[in-house]
């Protein structure tokens, strides 16, 4: 017995594991710790008295450990003195693998459609021991009744209690050092890419640019669409019909990909709760000219969901000489006051004036302007701050607040960190470049930041970069365009929900779709960058999160709860509805259950609700679970061991996966890099029910009304195809418009099959262009009989053609009736 120590404290293991946290790594790709309610591990908030072996990282928080605790002498209380000397530690070790970071394979839990077990797996040599001094304890364990019609016979007693991978049983699991050694840690691939997962949020979106939330206790948030357009999504997610704000007559934008102008930005007044006011920037023409607009508008008195419209304030209007660089974001700082991110005005190079706009005080392109709107109802619209550090400079802006900014695109308050406090209220911005170096910058008041005299680190405008009376500040960050184009900037991660992301700058590229990260180094005063990916292999299944998003990062953003976000779209245009906004996730490490629980206010809704349908899924691996897409579809997973034909592998699903994926990745070597946190994930396992028919080969003599069939996989593979529908006595295709996973399951459940796998669209396995298309708009929930069960445009109506043909891909379990 040992122990060990960290920054989060000593703890005693036994026999043989040990679990430290925090940091990141590169790891194998077979990694999943995962918890019995389907989430990373976490570490308790107070020490664990009953399960102390999972006191600094796994899956029991104080309540759990003592509901075991209480169960525990429940059963000890059937024994003596002597049967509790030989049985208590048994009985401890198996109730306490609950709180075992890798509880869901234990306990065969992965899957949240299988039945989970009562008692975890045990190894072979454990169980023998276990049988042969303490089988009398099983009933009590368990109220399963094949543990108590196996409890005299060891080897049924222990072939029931096994599971088939040994190096997830127990108690081998806690000899494994590839699975115990950097639990809780970030993981990274082997090019030391930061491996995170993501849940979408929200899709069908025109260019969402900004999120926000209006700090009311209701956990809304609020989408803002370039068109003009602003939604209101409540905490479940659900969106409301009717739109927040909708200036889409005034803003000033075009379907043009790549088009600058547009609603730009979006923020509420700190004391919105009381007085009803939020701001708004927007592109907007008059006349012949082209402005920028920051507007003023109240909510309405009688719907807290709706803007009143007519009370639209013109708060500041600037022209603007170019239809680019029109700067958008608008927020307020901890100071109370309204910060504006204006660009330069356009063109290339900031050419107006002798040393353009950027460096030139008295206009106000190119610049972070800060004003007070507050107390503005009667008198001016607003004031200027009499801190503001150009006030008394003559022929200078009073609003001007910091310049030398080339097109600010996205900036960020720091909430600070959630128990010291440190870094609260630094403002981050990314600022695009011109032609060679994006660039992240920490706003300060009255400091030059450089452009057009500065592009990143480099001289832009040599004569201008030569002038020492210049005094510009240097970016935090700056990364060349072999990385991407044009930066997005993001948020210092504050939330709750995964601490090990502390601390992290976390912010991407709109043209390369790179996503970075930034951490400070404390004790060089350095930033330290590291890249995010989408996490490779099994790192992301989870149920609900993915591990890809559309190219296009345009914004990033908080909840109310501090929790982050992003918004990307696969086609830049203000027209294109292809915009989705995703939650960042962390797969290693979660807060403990409890800790970051809120109650929202409530909200009185008034429009109709439409509910959330996600429709993107995980990728690159197949999954038997309920919601995974394939990128490319897979042969099913074969053992190396050649079997005769017809017969169906006895070895574990997961290990044919995990030497499935050994093959495909190299080999990665174990490496320490600076702080953020850990994981792999790994799929649903199935063990022990095997042998099940695959019904989806039998098809009945006579076809009945809402029938299927699946047909045009290249291979005569049974277990996907285009789907086509039997109706009133024709066979036809089914069209993809809102084809997901519930109607795939619909169709795959009436083929015998257990799993949808995917959901395909665009024709993937071919037109059937000699039938009709007989459903369209088809939406299930998943539980009905047959596709004319759920609801749909109609038999025979549609408007969509046959490269619109949908299919599915399905699967079933390795396990199944004698």
């Amino acid at each position: 017995m040992w122990y060990c120590c960290d920054i989060l404290g000593c703890v005693w293991h036994s026999p043989f594991i040990r679990l430290c946290l925090l940091g990141f790594w590169i790891a194998p790709v077979f990694l999943h710790p995962q918890c019995l309610d389907f989430k990373p591990p976490f570490k308790p908030q107070e020490d664990l008295q009953f399960c102390t072996m999972y006191g600094t990282f796994g899956c029991c928080d104080s309540v759990k450990d003592q509901e075991l605790m209480t169960k525990f002498y429940n059963i000890m209380d059937n024994f003596d003195y002597y049967g509790y000397a030989n049985c208590a530690g048994y009985v401890q070790d198996l109730l306490c693998q609950e709180c075992s970071p890798y509880a869901a394979h234990l306990f065969d839990a992965e899957d949240p459609s299988t039945p989970t077990r009562t008692i975890p797996g045990l190894c072979p040599d454990y169980c023998s021991q276990f049988w042969s001094k303490c089988r009398s304890t099983i009933t009590l364990l368990s109220d399963q009744p094949q543990h108590a019609e196996t409890e005299q016979d060891q080897v049924r007693f222990c072939q029931n209690l096994q599971l088939e991978d040994p190096d997830y049983c127990y108690p081998h699991i806690l000899r494994n050092e590839q699975l115990t050694q950097n639990l809780g840690r970030v993981v990274a691939n082997p090019e030391g890419c930061l491996q995170l997962c993501l849940e979408e949020v929200a899709n069908g979106l025109r260019n969402p640019l900004a999120m926000v939330h209006a700090n009311d206790g209701t956990h809304r948030f609020f989408v803002a669409e370039q068109v003009g357009l602003v939604w209101t999504y409540l905490p479940d997610r659900s969106r409301l019909e009717k739109p927040f704000l909708n200036i889409t007559e005034t803003v000033l934008t075009s379907p043009w990909e790549g088009d600058e102008r547009g609603f730009l930005g979006l923020t509420f007044h700190p004391n919105y709760k009381h007085n009803g006011k939020l701001y708004v920037y927007y592109s907007v023409e008059v006349g012949f000219d082209e402005r920028i607009r920051i507007s003023e508008f109240r909510v309405s008195s009688g719907d807290m969901n709706v803007v009143d419209h007519a009370s639209e304030r013109i708060i500041l209007e600037v022209d603007e000489p170019a239809s680019n660089h029109n700067g958008g974001m608008v927020m307020f700082a901890n100071d109370g006051y309204l910060y504006i991110f204006t660009g330069d005005g356009g063109m290339a190079g900031d050419p107006f004036g002798k040393h353009g706009n950027a460096q030139n005080k008295s206009a106000l392109l190119g610049k972070v302007l800060r004003i007070d709107v507050d107390d503005n109802d009667r008198g001016p619209l607003y004031r200027i701050p009499s801190d503001n550090p150009f006030v008394y400079e003559r022929g200078a802006r009073p609003e001007v607040y910091a310049y030398g900014v080339r097109n600010m695109w996205r900036c960020s308050v720091d909430r600070g960190d959630p128990l010291t406090k440190e870094g609260k209220g630094r403002i981050f911005c990314g600022d695009v470049g011109q032609n060679k170096f994006e660039e992240i910058d920490i706003i300060e008041k009255g400091r030059n930041y450089g452009w057009r005299a500065k592009e990143g680190f480099s001289c832009y405008d040599k004569k201008l970069c030569a002038n020492r009376s210049l005094d510009d500040v240097l970016p935090i960050y700056a990364y060349p365009h072999k990385m991407g184009k044009s930066v997005t900037g993001g948020y210092v991660y504050r939330g709750c929900e995964y601490p090990n992301l502390n601390g992290m700058y976390i912010f991407g590229d709109f043209m390369s779709g790179r996503m970075m990260s930034l951490l400070e180094n404390k004790n060089t005063g350095q930033w330290d960058y590291h890249e995010i990916c989408m996490g490779i292999g099994l790192t992301c299944a989870f149920p609900g999160l993915i591990n890809n998003y559309y190219q296009y990062i345009i914004s990033f953003a908080e909840d109310e709860a501090g929790e982050l976000y992003f918004m990307s779209t696969g086609v830049p245009s203000a027209t294109s509805p292809t915009g989705v906004v995703y939650k960042l996730v962390d797969p290693s490490r979660r807060a403990p259950p409890r800790q970051c629980h809120y109650d929202p206010l409530p909200v009185r809704v008034k429009s109709k609700l439409i509910k959330f349908q996600p429709k993107e899924t995980l990728t690159g691996v197949e999954l038997p679970t309920q919601s995974p897409k394939l990128s490319q579809p897979q042969e099913p997973v074969r053992p190396h061991s050649p079997e005769p034909p017809g017969t169906e592998s006895n070895k574990d699903w997961l290990q044919e996966l995990m030497d499935m994926l050994k093959e495909q990745e190299p080999a990665a070597v174990p490496t320490t890099l600076p702080p953020t946190t850990t994981t792999t994930t790994k799929p649903p396992k199935h063990t022990r029910r095997r042998n099940r028919t695959r019904k989806g080969k039998h098809r009945p003599a006579a076809p009945q009304n809402g029938a299927v069939r699946l047909v045009g996989d290249e291979q005569g593979r049974g277990d996907r195809g285009r789907v086509e529908v039997f109706i009133n006595g024709k066979w036809g295709t089914v069209c993809d418009d809102l084809w997901n996973t519930r109607n795939a399951e619909v169709v795959c459940r009436q083929m015998g099959y257990r799993f949808a796998l995917k959901a395909s669209k665009r024709s993937e396995f071919g037109e059937g262009n000699s039938l009709r298309i007989l459903l369209d708009d088809v939406q299930c929930e998943g539980t009905e009989e047959s596709l004319l069960d759920c609801q749909h445009a109609g038999i025979g109506i549609h408007n969509c053609a046959h490269h619109e043909d949908a299919g599915v891909i399905c699967g079933n379990s390795d396990y199944g009736d004698a």
